[in-house]
Parts: C-alpha cells; structure tokens; sequence
C-alpha cells in the first residue's frame, strides 16, 4: 500500500509547476511581474549583442531625431541611439541590483537571524549598527559612501548594499526571535542538533517566504538608489548607458521639445521598479509552503 503510494506520488516539480500555475490564476498581476521581469533578464543577458546600434557611437548628423522606423526611441544630443542604449543599460543596473541585494541578503539576513535567535551582546551589537545606518538619511548616506570611496560600480553596490542592512536585519531579527522558541525548534534541540544548525536548517527555511518578499522590494529601490546617485553625478561615469545618467542628460532638452531623450529611459526605470514591487507578493505565494495545495 505504502509502496503503491509512493509510487503514484507526482513529482515535486509537477508539484512545483502547478502551484505556479495556480498563483498566475489566481493573481494575473503576478504573471504580469514575472512576464516584465523574464523581460528585463533577458535584455540583460542578450541585449547588449542584438541591439542595433552601438549604444557609445555618435552621429552628430543623426543627433535629437525623435522617435521613427529607424530609431524606435529616437537619437540623443549625440546622435546615438537611446533604444541601444535604454537596452545595453538594463545589464549593468541589474548587476547592480542583484550583486547589491545578494551581499545585503547574507549579511544582513544571518545577522538579523543570530541576533534574534540568540539575543543578548549578539542582538546588541547588530542592534547599535542598525540603528546607526537609520541614523542618516539612506540615500545621503548612499551619496557619502560613494564621494568617500569613489563612484565605482563595486562602491555603489556596496553603498547600496549597506543602506539596506537594517531592512535585513529587523525583518530576519523579528522572525527569528519569534520562532526561537517554537515547538520544531525545541524538538530539533532534543534530538541533538547543534544552535547553528538549527538556526540554519530550521529557522531560516521558516523565514524564507517574507525575507524573498523584502528581496524583490530592496531590487526596485538598489535600481533607483544607482539611478539617483547616477542622476546627480556620483554614480556611473558617462558615456557608460545607464537609466539615471539618460534621465540626467535628457531633463534639460525637455523645455526645448526633445523630450524622448529623458522618457524611455525614465518609462523604463518605473517599469523595473513596478515589476520587482509586484514580484514580492507572487514570490511570497510560491515558496510558502502553507500556500500549496
């Protein structure tokens, strides 16, 4: 019986496939935030090799041509192509925002848990740099540790990065302190296993669902952190396509009429920003294993 069970038993990507297709149904919005999301990795991974022009060349006979057959997203100042150049940019602030959220994840994700899960000097110490980060304003803050260290594109994944720390940190902090105690964590204690682990294997799959939430919130604000400090000059240095440096060079052509040059790229700003803020509540209904059915 136990064996004719396990047999008819589907597979946990049937499994997996099919709740998918359950929270699509279920919220068509979500399928929208996937469908702009595959868009923007794609454009990230292949777009700087099909665009068709190249996003650094100009042709200053070409140049503030408005948008047409030929140039779908018409010509800057310089000449070039903002359609190559909105597409080749997608790559680079995407790299920023996931290396940013990635290293923010980790540190600030383990810290919060250990100083929820163990308290005392532990919660303490992550406590007091917490609030010290809160103490400034994030995007100042943003501004200072990029002048201070130099506006490179590893600075401004680490200035991003440590912004987002205390998000992490009381959202891990909070949920680790609450299920410390929980029955599975005392009954994982009983059966031999070690703080760490039970940190590890226990708590932090429990917590997963609401820190893949504040995963998918902190990727729209990483993207607008490094289009603002590129859009007041401490970001990316120019000619280098990215969406903040566009909107920074197209806002003073606006008065004059040209205003494609500071559109698209701003139009697709709200976009990625809107996609990864809608992205949170699919991505909260998929690895929540109380949503499945």
């Amino acid at each position: 019986m136990s064996l004719a069970t396990a047999t008819d038993a589907p597979p946990a990507r049937d499994n997996l496939f099919s709740h998918a297709r359950h929270i699509m149904a279920e919220n068509p919005v979500t399928g929208i935030a996937f469908g702009l999301f595959a868009l923007l990795v794609v454009a990230a991974l292949i777009g700087p090799y099909v665009v068709p022009y190249d996003p650094l060349a100009s042709d200053t006979a070409a140049a503030l041509q408005p948008p047409s057959a030929t140039h779908w997203f018409g010509t800057d100042q310089l000449g070039r192509d903002i359609f190559s150049r909105v597409v080749v940019a997608s790559r680079l602030d995407m790299t920023i925002a996931v290396a940013s959220v990635a290293l923010v994840f980790v540190v600030g994700g383990f810290a919060g848990l250990a100083a929820g899960y163990f308290g005392g000097w532990t919660d303490q110490i992550v406590g007091r740099v917490s609030d010290t980060i809160m103490a400034f304003p994030l995007f100042v803050l943003a501004m200072g540790i990029v002048a201070a260290m130099g506006n490179t594109v590893t600075n401004i994944i680490i200035a991003t990065a440590i912004i987002n720390f205390p998000l992490y940190v009381r959202v891990a902090r909070a949920e680790a302190n609450i299920r410390r105690e929980a029955g599975f964590v005392q009954a994982a204690r009983l059966t031999g296993n070690s703080e760490l682990r039970i940190l590890l294997g226990q708590i932090a799959p429990n917590i997963l669902p609401i820190m893949m939430v504040q995963v998918s919130l902190t990727m729209g604000y990483a993207i607008l952190n490094a289009a603002g400090l590129s859009f007041i000059g401490l970001g990316v240095r120019p000619p280098t396509p990215e969406w903040g440096i566009m909107v920074a060079e197209g806002a003073s052509f606006i008065i004059s009429g040209e205003w494609w040059i500071a559109f698209f790229p701003g139009v697709t700003l709200m976009l990625a920003v809107f996609c990864f803020n809608l992205l949170g509540d699919g991505l909260r209904d998929l690895v929540d294993p109380q949503r499945r059915t």
